[in-house]
Parts: C-alpha cells; structure tokens; sequence
C-alpha cells in the first residue's frame, strides 16, 4: 500500500499533465498574473500565480522583512466547486524554518499534513481547507467557493467555519487606466472579517491587511483609495460595538467589598470602597467609612481584587486591539512603531469613544534605509533628515522616538540630542555596529527588548545586529552569558547610573526560543482554547528553526532570558511590561514570567500600573486608585498578588468612567469569554 505522501504525489503529477495536455490541444497557455507585496506601503515582495485551463492555480509568494519572510511555492488543483482537492505548498515560513504542507481529497477521504497539524477524516459535506503557510491567492480561491455553495457558507479545515456577502465596490485608477473592484468581506479566518477585493471575473486584485498589502502589479497607486474604503467599512463595525457595549452610567458607580491594590506600597487592602463619578475617582476607603451616593450605582466586588488599568508598554496598535485590550483590562498602551495616519486615526476614536479601545501613547520610529530597513517611510541617513523627522514628530505632539536597527551608528549621539532639546524621550534597539552600553552613554532614555542586553557583550562576533542574527546569536549564546561576572555587573551600574529603563518583551522569545513545530506555544496554552479555530492553529507553528542538537540549549538560553530580567529587576533597574505580540493576551503571559523569574507578584503588579504611568510621565492622573485621578480600573475575579495568573480573569474594565464588560467584548471577536 503506498503512502499518503506517494499517492498525493501521483495524484498531482496527472493534474499537471492533464494541465499540460489540455493547454496543448486547445491552444491555451497558462495565464500568469503578478502583484506586488508592500510593508507599510514599501515594496517587500511579489505574488505570481499561474492558472491553468484544469482548474489548477501555482502560487509563488515571498517578501522580505529585516532578514525574515516566507517564500513559498504552491498548488492548488481545483473540483468543479472550487474546492481543493490537492494543496501543496513548499519553502520556508516568515522565521525561515522549512515548509513542506500537502492535503488530498482521494475518495471522500481528506487528509492534510504540515509543521504544526496532521489529520485525516472523511467528509459527507463541502469542506474547504485552509493552508497553515497559504499564499495570499488562497483568499480569491475561498471567496470563488463559498460564492458558489447554497448559502455562502462552507466548513473549514481543519476546524472552523466561513463566510461571504459583497459589501461594496470601488473604482480604481493607476496613470490612465481604470477598473472597478469589489469588496467581499469573509468571515472566519480571524478575531473581524477578512476583506478580499476581486475584479469582475472574481480574480484576486487586492489585500490589504493595514501592515501588509498585495495588489496586482501596475497598479500600486490604487491600494491606498482601497484602503480607505475598507477602513471606513471596518470604522462602522467599531463604531456600532462602542455604541452597543460601552456603558456610561447615568451617575455614580461604587465598587464594595473589594481587595484594593494599592500601586504606591505595592500592597493589597481587603474591605474597600472605591466610588467613581463621570471619568474620575470621588473617593476611596474602608467599607462603611465612605459615604455612597444615594443615586450611586453599587457593585458588590466581594471576593474580587480592584486594581488600577493595565498598560502595556510594547505595541504595534491596529484596530481590533482596542477590544482586546479593554477586555484584557488593558487601559493604556504605548504604540512604538506604527504609520502616522494610522496611529493618529485610532487614538482620536478611542479617545472619542467612537471605537472602543485603552489610551494611547505613540512613539515616532525611524530608521536607516537598506536591505533591512524596517517598515516604515521614515528612513533617514543624515543627521538632517534625522532632526527634521524628530521636528515633525514634535509637531504632531509624540513624547517619544523610537530608533532602529539600521540608523547608522554616527548619526545617534546628534539625534539623541535634538530629541532631548525638544524634550522627547529616546529608545529602541540598539543600532548594528552599536552596542547597548554606547547607546546608554549616548543618552538612550529605554533599550527595547531583552535580547539587546544579550547582544552587548558580543560585539565582535556579532556585530550586524540588523538581522535575524539578534535572534539566532542569543538562543545559541544565551545561556552562556555570566550574569556575576564583572562586565555585566559593569552595565548594570551603567544603566542604574543613568536611569535607563529596560522594557524585557520577554514572552515574544518564549515562544521563538522554546516553542516546537506541532505545539500550542507556551505563551499561548492558557488561552488558546478560548480563541478562534484559525487563530488558534497560527499558535501550532513553532519559533526559530532549531540546528540539530540544539533543542536544549536554545532553552536554556531562554531560561538566561528570565534570569536576566530578574537581575535587572533587583539591581534597581525601571522595567515596563510590554508584549510586542498579541494584544491583552499577551501581557497577562508578560506578568507571569515576570513572577516566574523571581520578581515577587505585587512587585509585578506595580511595574504594570504605576510604573509604567510613571514612564510614560502620566503618573499625576493615572497608574494609583486615588481621588482625582482618571477612573481607570479593573475588576478582577481572585487575588492576583496570591497567584498572578489571576489577572487573566478580568470581569470588568473601567476606562475614563466607562464600564466594560469582558464577557459582552471577547464574543464580538470570536473569542470565548
């Protein structure tokens, strides 16, 4: 009996010849389409596809980002439904690890194997499988089938369930030509719909994604009008939920019984009353000894803990993560790269309450210009370029630049000082041909990411810090680092002496240390069951390809990791919780490392509240529970400081007054409360 894996290929070899005969008598060549891939609107890659009169489409798809990026060929062949009934794909995914995926349908039997999943079931109804590395082609082909089922709904699989509607149409130019577009919006595949744009004969024109897009090649211009309509379709959708499940109170809100954390001493008081009136605390203190108004609504928090809001001080912000937060508890963020327009759009609707979301600090990023450039449009190689990008940054009120890996060395001392002089804070990474104690001594106010302190004390084995070297160098050197010796000892003072803060990221690398192809990633294994079945299956992926005989030791080195961010902790150094990953979830994970290091809980807490206000330089109005400062707190079901795991029960979130509640939000993305 031959394999699975022979069989698939057999079956594959006819479709191709099929395709080959068929072209040959009819006089059809396969027709080919390219687009183009942008990061943040910069050219990072293509699409080619190729479709052949047998109902069989080859995808080529890659792009580069800083050294990562999938390239991935793939096949798809088609039944007369538009199902694929063989689905391979080859290459390497965005971290570089080798991707070999197949599925078949042989005799009502479908069976799929890839890096993370291997399954087989029959099927007594339609089913569509979604690739775990698909091309962005894939997207075209699902809208086609579900167009063309009974009611525009088809199984996923492996799990999950899509759906499609037409929800506009759009036309578009590019120097003198025009064409016009439609919108179909699926769902099924994430946390909102999933907005594919077609031309007339239903063939892929367009994705965009905010962070990345793909359009069809030539017509570049028009991705930013497409855009803007599916931003103003989405912008409704926010809209209607911020209507729906932002409570305002028709006056006051007291909260009894509850165990207080007090960010100040770090400690927890059982048996309080925290009462808040329109977007501010009224007042505060044991049960009975604060008077309630007699209009107030009462919550009864008895066996619950009322803590300040959270802030997570690492994001990449976009539009759904406003609900993720707020429903995470999360009140505050610090956005540290992101599009101007974007960025400044979604702070002015969570500010308003047109869309529901936490506070927003930003960060303006830069960066030098080259093969690893990140993804922004502000890249500058002068000191010119530099002040002027600070000056406009300055303008448009951001307290903050964040620098990156590819500002050439020279040019930090010059930018660091026309950022202080306007009275911005300065962090980032540490730039290639830089170490961490040099951008210290040249004024950094916060290094990002833990990895950075790794990477200083090997300059010169690892110089080039652009690429995924910064990754890679530190799983395999990590745990070798001497974290008594007298040089790290050395740039601890330096940073004590400098007041420069750390902000570790540290869950990111859990899973790029330790996850493994085939395993929910660690960060993840609490939550995963509660998410949606496509978002749930990204979790199985795996982190950095592992060398052979290196499973452990890229573990240890983690392990290096979290001692690092305690001995930072307990050398005095300012810590800030950030996440640089998926939005509310994430933190709660950031938190239990923090604990799981050695940094004791209530310690944690603080670092999560209070602190960062104080980083962000918003500790007068926010980070404490205390009369007069903004009402920004949350409900949460246990005691945190017992069992900080504690903080992912989240009952109820109060930002600015207005009351949230998580069990009304997580549903709106297909997340179970």
């Amino acid at each position: 009996m031959r394999s699975h894996s022979s069989v698939l290929a057999a079956l594959l070899l006819s479709f191709t010849l099929v395709s080959t005969t068929l072209a040959g008598e009819v006089g059809e060549a396969p027709t080919q389409t390219r687009y183009t891939v942008l990061l943040m609107g910069n050219p990072a890659g293509s699409l080619m596809t190729q479709k052949g009169p047998s109902r069989e489409v080859r995808c080529f798809f890659e792009y580069t980002d800083r050294g990562r990026g999938p390239k991935v060929e793939t096949v798809f062949v088609l039944d007369e439904r538009g199902l694929p009934i063989v689905h391979e794909i080859q290459g390497n995914d965005y971290l570089k690890a080798p991707v070999e995926e197949s599925f078949s349908m042989i005799d009502g039997q479908a069976s799929w194997r890839n890096q993370g999943e291997q399954g087989s079931q029959p099927l007594e109804n339609p089913s569509f499988y979604v690739g775990m590395n698909d091309p962005p082609e894939m997207l075209a082909v699902l809208a086609r089938a579900l167009l063309k089922s009974p009611d525009r709904r088809l199984a996923l699989l492996p799990a999950g369930e899509a759906s499609v509607e037409k929800v506009g149409e759009l036309e578009v130019s590019s120097d003198d030509r025009k064409i016009t577009v439609h919108q179909y919006s699926m769902t099924g595949l994430g946390f909102t719909p999933t907005s594919v744009w077609l031309d007339r004969e239903l063939e892929l024109f367009a994705i965009d994604t905010g962070w990345l897009g793909v359009i069809r090649e030539g017509w570049e211009p028009a991705l930013e009008s497409i855009s803007a309509a599916q931003k103003k379709r989405e912008s409704r959708l926010y809209a209607d939920w911020a209507r729906r499940y932002a409570h305002r109170p028709p006056g006051p809100v007291a909260f009894t019984g509850g165990r207080l954390f007090d960010s100040k001493t770090a400690k927890a008081i059982a048996g309080m009353t925290v009462v808040v009136d329109g977007e501010r605390i009224a007042a505060l203190g044991r049960d009975g000894e604060v008077e309630i108004p007699v209009d107030a609504q009462v919550i009864d928090a008895t066996g619950k803990s009322i803590l300040p809001g959270l802030w997570d001080m690492h994001t990449h912000v976009s539009d759904v993560d406003g609900l993720l937060n707020i429903a995470g508890g999360v009140t505050s963020v610090r956005d540290l790269a992101n599009d101007i327009d974007i960025v400044l759009e979604i702070r002015r609707k969570w500010d308003s309450g047109e869309a529901i979301g936490p506070r927003l600090l930003v960060t303006g990023f830069m960066d030098g210009p080259g093969p690893y450039a990140g993804p922004t449009k502000v890249l500058v190689s002068t000191v010119e370029e530099g002040r002027a990008a600070i000056d406009r940054y300055h303008e448009l009120g951001y307290p903050q630049i964040k620098i990156y890996s590819s500002v050439k060395p020279e040019l930090i001392p010059a930018l660091v000082d026309h950022a202080h002089e306007k009275g911005m804070r300065v962090s980032g990474h540490i730039p290639a041909f830089m170490t961490a104690r040099m951008a210290v001594e040249q004024g950094y106010d916060e290094v990002q990411h833990i990895n950075m302190l790794f990477l200083n004390f090997w300059p010169d084995d690892v110089p080039d810090t652009r690429t995924p070297a910064r990754f890679t160098e530190v799983a395999q050197r990590g745990a070798s680092l001497d974290l008594d010796s007298e040089e790290v000892q050395a740039f601890f003072g330096l940073l004590v002496e400098k007041g420069v803060v750390v902000d570790p990221t540290v869950a990111i690398f859990e899973g790029m240390f330790t996850g493994r192809p085939g395993e929910t990633d660690p960060g993840a294994r609490k939550i995963a069951h509660r998410l949606p079945p496509q978002v749930r299956r990204g979790f199985l992926t795996g982190g950095l390809p592992v060398p052979e005989g290196m499973d452990q030791l890229y573990r240890n080195s983690y392990r290096a990791m979290l001692e690092m961010v305690r001995r930072v902790y307990d050398a005095g150094i300012p810590v800030v919780a950030g996440t640089d990953a998926l939005a509310g979830f994430m933190l709660h994970r950031e938190l239990e490392l923090y604990v799981e290091a050695g940094i004791p809980s209530e310690e944690v807490l603080r670092i999560a509240t209070l602190q960062a206000a104080t980083v962000a330089n918003h500790a007068d109005r926010l980070g404490s529970i205390e009369p007069g400062k903004l009402a920004d707190l949350i409900l949460v079901d246990g005691d945190p400081i017992s069992d900080i795991s504690d903080i992912r029960n989240v009952v109820l979130t109060v930002k600015g007054g207005v009351l949230y509640k998580p069990e009304e939000l997580y549903p709106l993305v297909g997340v179970k409360p």
